[in-house]
């Protein structure tokens, strides 16, 4: 088991590699990225039982879906230092016949990625068939999905939300990226989602909250989540975090939802994090 400390400091790596992809790429998303990290990192290094060899059908292992593709930058960190490819790999991001395509793809083969994320609003069916055909199985292990909040925009969302709670598959754990921003500013003017944790209770799901950039809250939130399955309901954890955490000048704002640094911003925002793991190769 990782300790909160080990998992910060690989946590600060990673919020480096989503600097350094985005920057060289002179694209992506950095923003939901960095706010996403610690959930990551966690998941990967402390919560999930996954194989880095990597088997399609995620058969005897916990499975993770990301439904809002667009912050693949903290995925393919967390996989490459999972050793599910060489770190070295990240300096290829979204670079023609890479692997690492802006959103998650298969089609290039990359470890770890088992369906194309992107198309927003549809990865916890996704999640929900994958959770199914574990209990079909005998598969005891679960399955993982995170979506972001101005995702919740899309209708097929409160499809799924009310599949899941209707059909028990008490072995699904959706977590909600809660920074309250997207592409075209903060969720409370495109529009408003209201009281979440409250409509996702009266959808009949185990209703969770945590504090997604404080990773001891992470921590013990999403194993808190583990002991609810199996008793007839899915789980949705609403996470708080903030768009662009660990860099202040990217705190707190949708303007960095797809922008990537410059130059003199890099060296910024890379001088306030800690280089815990080594930098990859460029």
């Amino acid at each position: 088991m990782a300790s909160i400390q080990e998992l910060q400091k690989i946590a600060s790596q990673v919020r480096r590699d989503i600097i350094r992809q985005t920057h060289l790429a002179s694209s992506g998303h950095p923003g939901g990225s960095l706010g996403c990290a610690d959930f990551f990192t966690a998941l990967y290094f402390e919560i999930m039982s996954h194989d880095k060899s990597f088997n399609m059908n995620g058969k005897n292992e916990d499975m993770f879906f990301l439904s809002n593709g667009h912050i693949s930058p903290v995925w393919y960190s967390v996989l490459a230092h999972a050793g599910y490819f060489p770190k070295a790999e990240l300096a290829t991001f979204r670079k023609l016949d890479s692997r690492l395509q802006g959103h998650p793809a298969t089609h290039e083969g990359l470890p770890g990625i088992r369906v194309a994320s992107g198309s927003l609003g549809q990865g916890i069916s996704v999640a929900i068939g994958a959770a199914m055909a574990k209990k079909m199985d005998g598969d005891d292990k679960l399955v993982y999905v995170l979506t972001g909040d101005g995702e919740l925009q899309e209708g097929q969302i409160w499809e799924s939300a009310l599949f899941a709670p209707h059909n028990k598959v008490d072995n699904l754990i959706v977590t909600v990226d809660w920074n309250g921003q997207q592409i075209d500013g903060p969720t409370s003017e495109v529009m408003h989602l209201g009281d979440l944790p409250s409509k996702w209770a009266a959808f009949g799901w185990e209703v969770l909250q945590m504090e997604g950039n404080d990773m001891e809250s992470v921590v013990n939130t999403l194993n808190h989540a583990k002991e609810l399955t199996g008793k007839g309901k899915p789980i949705a954890i609403m996470m708080h975090t903030e768009m662009g955490y660990g860099v202040d000048f990217m705190q707190g704002t949708h303007k960095w939802h797809g922008k990537a640094t410059n130059e003199e911003q890099t060296a910024d925002a890379l001088s306030q994090l800690e280089e815990t793991l080594g930098d990859y190769p460029v």
